[in-house]
């Protein structure tokens, strides 16, 4: 058989998005970076003609290119919190005004074989945003977020992703020289505000494109 690996994923992607779907979220199937970025730019924008978008961080969405995408665009209106040139002031506040966009695109950390998302936050704009705010939620998950239950995707990001996290982000926290979650009490700590989404209300605002492809951490 050729690439094994690929076809496995199909197989178990396949299967999750069944579950997505029955969870009432609207599900796509990507087989790269570049095929999920043609999915939301060729149908999931032409279908909800949003006139303001935002995202939230994002290794996986920064792979899609779609980042660049959105910013650079005439055709949309766009609040970009990730500008680097913004004092953390005014991106405090381009996330607020995040929150009543047309379509936010963001990752998720972790994603259960039921089809639930978990995800983890310092500030709480991006899971702020999954949970209410933007009229639709866009949601790129890479194939190495899966993981069997809610427990699992609990240990996944605080053992994994938040240490890697603030290494990324060149954080002053514990896990940075421990490699691991030491439950800390630092001025930087990234680990705040969790939420489960267990089910999209209204039923089909969240989209989740599945790319069978490992992005991000």
């Amino acid at each position: 058989m050729d690439k094994p690996i690929e076809n496995f994923w199909d197989i178990n992607l396949r299967e999750l998005k069944q579950r997505l779907t029955k969870n009432g979220f609207d599900v796509y199937l990507a087989d790269s970076a570049d095929s999920a970025k043609s999915i939301v730019t060729d149908e999931i924008l032409p279908q909800l003609k949003p006139q303001t978008v935002s995202w939230g961080g994002s290794l996986t969405l920064a792979a899609t290119g779609l980042h660049e995408f959105l910013r650079d665009s005439d055709e949309y209106e766009s609040l970009d919190t990730w500008d680097k040139s913004l004092s953390n002031e005014d991106k405090n506040e381009r996330r607020r005004q995040a929150l009543l966009v047309d379509c936010f695109f963001c990752g998720t950390n972790a994603i259960t074989e039921d089809g639930h998302l978990v995800n983890l936050d310092m500030i709480g704009n991006r899971t702020g945003a999954i949970t209410f705010g933007p009229k639709n939620v866009v949601i790129l998950v890479s194939r190495n977020k899966l993981v069997p239950d809610l427990q699992r995707a609990m240990d996944r990001i605080k053992e994994y992703v938040a240490p890697v996290n603030t290494m990324r982000l060149d954080m002053k926290t514990p896990c940075v020289k421990a490699g691991y979650c030491m439950d800390c009490d630092s001025p930087q700590r990234i680990c705040n505000v969790w939420t489960i989404t267990e089910k999209s209300f209204p039923k089909g605002r969240i989209k989740v494109v599945l790319i069978n492809d490992d992005l991000g951490f």
